[in-house]
């Protein structure tokens, strides 16, 4: 043993030690300033057309807790599985996620909480107010109108669900190929819809003389019949084309003919025209989409064009058709060349004319249309010069004694599913408080209710739930703290070869596993709401943060407002205050 060994055990160590408690220094006392837990909005959640509290369902789901994910899509879009296959997400084009590598591949998971919810047969009790006596006629069981008659059930309205086919869905039924929308997918969802006590009235064709017959019926209308009547062409041999959303509802009945065409032409350059020449395709045709702009410029969703040329389709740009004649018992479509002549606007897009006065023949055996539809006559909304219209931004109000509301694609700027669902939601919120406080009111109150700086709408702060104490503040990418957050790559569904993919009735995307919900959702920053990381309790060097009945609360005496919590919170749902 060494001398210096025998020195410090003959030396006793003494360590100072207090026997009162520090709890009589009460650190609260120097604060000028104090944190508070300050959700605030995901910029997710206002890009969606529906303003689904989509931060929230992110954070269930990453957790297990797909039901109550479920109930939180559910207050919001009565459609999860069907959006989950069909929304083109511009929620995920401002992800802040993708400031550090991808977006959050949201509708994946929203298709996923949809699929598992049918799969188990899961039925829920979303809040729904007493019967008030009041009864609405909702014309067109459309994507618009079943979800007005969702949330008007949901507010104490009786609704009737008037539609003119033979079974509900509007678009979803007739118009969406089943390799993108199953019929069982589908029927799952407007079940749950009738199961909140909707009545949906099939084969029956609403009039204006139906209408005026039935004001002492009902208490208001709302009418949301769709774009249901194919625009024309205007030139010599159109009659020879084929509609092309009669074809779509062809393919939906399983009533299409075989095709023995080698080449098929499909005019336009929207959703329709790349939704017909991608089921032509699986019918083993050689499907040329022709349209009168650029690529570009076409209004189909840009991933669904890129889908259709990965599937084969030839897309043939600048080029108007002129006219269409039979020839040898194919058909010869003359195209006239066209130039951009400018940029418009209001789109962005193209303006074109005609480049020459030489044109182009192509000959196909068949020719299908698809440029664009509008509503029949007696649908066609008010003039906006009209003093007694109120337009809304997905719907236009009428306060004639009854009421009438006009929404879908009727008024909606953007022809897409979850669009038609925010014109139902905003109707329904519009038309409660016209007869609890007014038309005067209705600007005021919808405002209240928007998600970030709107045009989303929230239900969930329309009837004072839980999220009205959101901040409307949207949070940055800068605003979060990604020192807590590593690179890792967004999870994606193996998709089927091109071959297993043909099949006209197939679907040809998969839906997540257990696994890669886990996986995605934990890439989520959850921007803006607690998620129970607990930072704020590591980090406090004053022990000043408590749980209590899982809610963090900081307790003010001990608390000096240094404002590491707030800097420590890895999604900035956290906020400092001056001390008042």
């Amino acid at each position: 043993m060494t001398t210096e060994q025998n020195f410090t055990e003959k030396i006793p160590l003494f360590i100072s030690r207090s026997n009162i408690s520090t709890e009589l220094n009460k650190t609260g006392s120097w604060r000028f300033v104090r944190p508070t837990y300050h959700e605030k909005t995901a910029p997710c959640s206002a890009a969606c057309p529906a303003g689904e509290d989509i931060a929230r369902i992110e954070m269930l789901s990453s957790q297990g807790r797909y039901r109550e994910a479920l109930e939180a899509i559910l207050l919001e879009n009565p459609f999860p599985a069907v959006c989950g296959r069909v929304c083109f997400h511009r929620c995920e084009t401002v992800c802040n996620r993708s400031g550090l590598d991808e977006p959050i591949a949201i509708h994946r998971i929203e298709r996923f909480v949809g699929d598992t919810a049918a799969k188990d047969n899961a039925s829920f009790s979303l809040e729904k107010l007493p019967h008030n006596g009041k009864k609405i006629c909702i014309v067109g069981a459309g994507p618009s109108g079943l979800a007005a008659a969702y949330f008007l059930t949901r507010l104490g309205y009786s609704c009737d669900v008037l539609e003119a086919q033979t079974e509900p869905g509007g678009i979803l039924r007739w118009g969406i190929p089943r390799y993108r929308l199953p019929e069982a997918v589908l029927n799952a969802e407007i079940q749950r819809i009738k199961n909140l006590g909707v009545k949906i009235i099939c084969n029956t064709r609403a009039t204006q003389t139906f209408l005026e017959n039935s004001k002492d019926r009902y208490h208001a209308f709302f009418i949301g019949c769709g774009h249901g009547r194919s625009l024309k062409m205007n030139i010599p041999g159109e009659n020879i084309a084929i509609d092309g959303l009669d074809f779509l509802n062809r393919m939906r009945t399983e009533k299409t003919e075989s095709f023995n065409e080698k080449t098929a032409a499909v005019i336009g350059g929207g959703n329709t025209a790349i939704d017909v020449a991608r089921s032509l395709v699986r019918l083993g045709v050689k499907a040329i989409l022709v349209y009168r702009r650029r690529k570009q410029d076409m209004p189909a969703f840009e991933s669904e064009v890129e889908t259709a040329v990965k599937e084969g389709v030839k897309i043939m740009e600048l080029l108007a058709p002129s006219s269409i004649a039979p020839d040898d018992g194919e058909y010869v479509l003359t195209l006239q060349p066209m130039k951009p002549s400018r940029l418009e606007t209001d789109t962005g897009r193209a303006r074109v004319v005609p480049d020459g006065e030489i044109t182009q023949a192509l000959r196909v055996q068949r020719i299908f249309t698809a440029i664009g539809a509008e509503p029949s006559k007696p649908w066609q909304i008010p003039s906006e010069e009209n003093a007694d219209i109120v337009h809304l931004s997905h719907c236009a109000f009428m306060a004639n004694n009854p009421p009438l509301l006009f929404g879908g694609d009727l008024t909606n700027p953007t022809k897409s599913v979850a669009d038609a669902i925010a014109s139902g939601k905003q109707s329904a919120m519009a038309l409660d408080t016209f007869f609890k406080k007014g038309v005067n009111a209705i600007s005021d109150r919808l405002n209240s209710c928007l998600v970030g700086n709107g045009p989303a709408l929230s239900m969930e702060r329309y009837m004072d739930g839980n999220r009205s104490s959101r901040n409307p503040d949207m949070v940055s990418y800068e605003d979060i703290n990604v020192d807590y957050f590593s690179t890792a790559p967004r999870i994606e569904t193996e998709s089927p070869s091109l071959s297993e993919q043909m099949n006209p009735f197939d679907e040809i995307e998969t839906t997540f596993t257990r696994r890669q919900v886990s996986q995605e959702t934990r890439r989520c920053f959850n921007c803006g709401i607690c998620n129970g990381c607990d930072n704020c309790r590591i980090f406090c060097p004053e022990v000043a943060v408590n749980l209590q009945d899982d809610h963090r609360r900081i307790n003010l005496d001990y608390c000096k407002g240094c404002g590491i919590c707030v800097v420590e919170c890895p999604r900035n749902a956290m906020a400092l205050e001056v001390e008042v």
